[in-house]
């Protein structure tokens, strides 16, 4: 399921997008929710999944840019596609990790290209970021919110520096390609992020969620040279 919010102050926009974005999505067969929103305020008080963000910039009350900021700053990390009147605006929107926008009136052959290249970007995953599958659910999560990796039983458990843990099937040899050498695998079950490592001491790693995970005698010595290496490469 791919999560999709829509915030346009005009309706008839909203309506169209959520047109052009059922349809787009049901030529792909894949499930999606939308909501729709009406201001920025709106937005920034719903607590659900989005993965998609359609923001309308110039709005009444809070504006596209200052709403942005903020979910931002909330560790929104979905994709945003602003939704504009003038070319201009775009320009005040990079800091906000902007994935593209799109000009009012907006047009189908427009949209499609924007969504083409998106939908490619969360089925191949950004180098910052995994794409999880878990059964018709997808997620894109950041890599570097995470802080280990363990499996138990042929389910991954990825654990966040949110506290949430966010399981799914997957052989943990293929999750070790899909991930860098900010990564390193200590032990059988365990995948920990160097960014996140505060100390190793007798054969445990400590980070800074405060977990302790095993490194195995084997990889021990290993370990202390990857940590090295990924200590000069900062």
């Amino acid at each position: 399921m791919i999560h999709i919010a829509i915030c346009d102050d005009e309706i008839d926009m909203s309506n169209q997008i959520k047109v052009f974005v059922s349809d787009f999505f049901h030529k792909k067969n894949r499930e999606i929710t939308i909501q729709l929103f009406s201001c920025g305020e709106e937005l920034l008080e719903y607590n659900g999944q989005i993965d998609i963000l359609f923001l309308d910039i110039q709005m009444k009350g809070m504006d596209g840019i200052e709403t942005a900021r903020k979910l931002r700053a909330d560790k929104f990390r979905g994709f945003l596609i602003f939704i504009t009147v003038l070319k201009d605006m775009v320009f005040q929107s990079f800091e906000v990790q902007t994935y593209d926008y799109l000009v009012k009136p907006i047009q189908e052959k427009q949209f499609k290209k924007t969504m083409e290249r998106l939908y490619a970007s969360m089925q191949n995953a950004s180098e910052d970021s995994l794409l999880v599958q878990k059964g018709y659910e997808s997620r894109i999560i950041q890599k570097n919110d995470i802080v280990f990796c363990e499996i138990i039983d042929r389910k991954i458990y990825l654990n966040l520096i949110s506290d949430e843990v966010i399981d799914y099937y997957e052989r943990i040899e293929n999750l070790e390609m899909k991930l860098d050498n900010r990564f390193f695998r200590c032990h059988r079950s365990y995948l920990i992020n160097l960014k996140h490592l505060t100390g190793y001491q007798n054969g445990t790693a400590y980070m800074d969620n405060g977990k302790k995970i095993p490194v195995s005698r084997l990889r021990g010595k290993e370990f202390s040279s990857v940590v090295l290496q990924y200590m000069k490469n900062l």
